[in-house]
């Protein structure tokens, strides 16, 4: 095959999809113009490109608006958002015409905005601006940074993510020392037992729901608009983990599958959907079947009811 061939017949969406399965922090860059002009961005390109000097980077659309004034800044700062942060990147992923407008911020190193109640912000002054093909590629060198301390924004096959533990439980050998699992206090902990049991029942659960053909947002998605009448954009986005763009994206792909069909600013499951649905609900009962078979059907409704109660506090 031909270069040009190659070139074009590259699946741009599905290159986009395939660059899902690697999961970023979500970070929102602001700057300040010479005019006072400020502009924020929600960017899950940012990373780190040197210790000494200190360098990040990012990278921003060479048709966004805002780039203008990035460009004439001396300074931009990267807010690292925290996983109670959803809103905040939304409201900076969205065209509006003040993103400031009701946003509680302090002003940072060189004149940038910079939000409260972060996982991390960095200060920085810019160094460098590279070609990136349709994007500009921002270097900046780093002149402060505060660790805040809260738990990250991720961001995972288009839907907004937390970070659990990973703590690997594997079986004890004969002979071998016990296991420090649930030993002493974290035999107690809630939390800890909690994300502990997220993770088992994940790991037997997701790579079932992925063999559907299905991203992890496309099948929440489907699963949330099977006991509706139908739900525009805002509805969804308020039941969903996802921002604006990528829900979007994935009632398009739903639509190209032939599972869900628009009526106004509505969607709806098509026939097809809700077959493909009902598929999704069998996997999910299977698998809490599997898990939760061992216990009485007292015991399965008080951990719901303990759940529920612990989802309203």
């Amino acid at each position: 095959m031909s270069t040009e061939n190659a070139a074009a017949e590259f699946d741009t969406r599905a290159f986009r999809r395939a660059l899902g399965n690697f999961a970023t922090g979500v970070t929102v860059v602001t700057a300040t113009g010479p005019d006072g002009r400020q502009v924020g961005v929600t960017a899950n390109s940012f990373n780190s490109v040197s210790l000494d000097p200190p360098l990040v980077l990012w990278s921003i659309d060479k048709r966004s608006s805002s780039h203008e004034v990035f460009e004439e800044a001396s300074h931009f700062a990267v807010n690292i958002l925290a996983a109670d942060q959803i809103d905040l990147s939304n409201n900076f992923a969205r065209p509006k015409d003040d993103r400031f407008a009701g946003i509680d911020y302090e002003t940072g190193v060189g004149g940038s905005p910079v939000f409260v109640d972060c996982a991390a912000r960095f200060h920085c002054e810019k160094y460098q601006q590279l070609d990136g093909g349709d994007h500009w590629i921002l270097v900046g060198k780093v002149l402060a940074s505060d660790d805040l301390g809260r738990a990250p924004l991720l961001y995972h096959q288009g839907a907004y993510s937390m970070v659990l533990p990973h703590t690997r439980m594997t079986k004890r050998e004969e002979g071998q020392p016990p296991s420090s699992n649930f030993q002493g206090r974290l035999s107690h902990n809630l939390y800890y037992l909690m994300t502990q049991a997220l993770r088992v029942y994940q790991a037997s659960y997701q790579p079932r729901q992925l063999s559907t053909g299905l991203r992890t947002s496309e099948a929440r998605m489907l699963m949330v608009l099977e006991n509706d009448a139908g739900l525009n954009l805002a509805d969804l986005q308020r039941e969903v983990a996802m921002p604006a763009r990528e829900i979007e994206e994935a009632v398009g792909n739903l639509k190209r599958k032939g599972l869900v069909e628009g009526a106004g600013e509505c969607v709806r499951l098509t026939v097809k959907g809700v077959d493909e649905t009902e598929a999704l609900w069998a996997i999910a009962s299977e698998q809490q079947e599997k898990v939760f078979g061992q216990f009485t059907q007292e015991q399965v409704e008080s951990f719901k009811e303990v759940l529920k109660a612990v989802i309203r506090t």
